[in-house]
């Protein structure tokens, strides 16, 4: 009789599964070290000067080297690779800076006189200046874009806030003009000034110096020779005196806007033609 093979129960191990995270470090933006764009570039003397030769200075100058915490002394020269003196090494040949017919053409190749104009100079935007087409035609688009704006207010506004703003611009003579006068000459100031303009519109002294002056022209209200005292024109008595160094319609202005002022005010409106 065959005997019975008892089979053995073997436990295989469980193996714990562990799983690893790696954490990746965000990699730092990488910029360049170096920005400069390698061009031709051209300079000129600010102000419209042109004179047949103009000498700048190319040593004995300085630049506050924020990173350093220093000024560094500037040179210019014909055998170094840089501006700056604490970076020389060897003789230093002084080479001259020289502006003809108020403009000077710096080629490509020329990277430490053109950076010495751009950069480091002292006198970079306020004796000469780079030409930089870019920032003159973004100049000249917020430019035309005011005098948009300008015209486009001065064709929708009324003709007393009109009146008032060419009277900043004209004086007294805007009484004598006739609609169409006012309306031309408030375009053409639009388009000559356009910030003093969009200023003058939004400013609501403008109108109160208006009513003021128109008052007065029409004598309503007096102001004394000194300037410094305003009254009624038919009684005399005494309205405001304008403080010290101040102008008196823009102080009258200002006392409009007081309790006692603004009463005067509403009654000069119903007086005015």
């Amino acid at each position: 009789m065959a005997k019975k093979t008892k089979k053995e129960e073997v436990e295989v191990p469980q193996v714990e599964t562990v799983e690893e995270t790696v954490m990746v470090e965000e990699q730092p933006e990488i910029k360049p070290k170096n920005d400069w764009v390698i061009k031709d570039r051209m300079y000129y003397l600010k102000h419209g000067r042109a004179p047949l030769t103009y000498l700048i200075r190319g040593s004995n100058i300085y630049y506050f080297d924020e990173e350093k915490g220093f000024e560094r002394e500037l040179k210019y020269t014909k055998n170094q690779r840089t501006c700056f003196v604490d970076e020389m090494k060897g003789e230093q040949r002084l080479e001259h800076i020289i502006f003809q017919n108020g403009q000077l053409y710096v080629p490509k190749n020329k990277v430490v006189l053109q950076k010495l104009l751009s950069l480091y100079h002292p006198h970079r935007d306020k004796l000469f200046e780079e030409h930089k087409p870019v920032e003159i035609a973004k100049n000249e688009v917020d430019w035309l874009e005011l005098e948009v704006d300008a015209l486009t207010a001065a064709r929708d506004l009324d003709i007393d806030t009109a009146e008032a703003v060419m009277r900043v611009e004209s004086g007294s003579k805007v009484s004598e003009m006739s609609s169409k006068e006012l309306r031309r000459d408030l375009l053409l100031f639009a388009k000559k000034n356009p910030i003093l303009f969009l200023e003058l519109v939004s400013d609501e002294n403008v109108h109160l110096r208006n009513v003021g002056i128109k008052a007065r022209e029409q004598g309503i209200i007096k102001l004394s020779g000194d300037q410094r005292t305003f009254s009624w024109g038919s009684t005399d008595r005494k309205l405001f005196t304008v403080p010290f160094e101040e102008h008196p319609y823009t102080a009258l202005a200002h006392w409009f806007k007081t309790d006692e002022g603004m009463e005067i005010y509403a009654n000069i409106e119903k007086r005015l033609k």
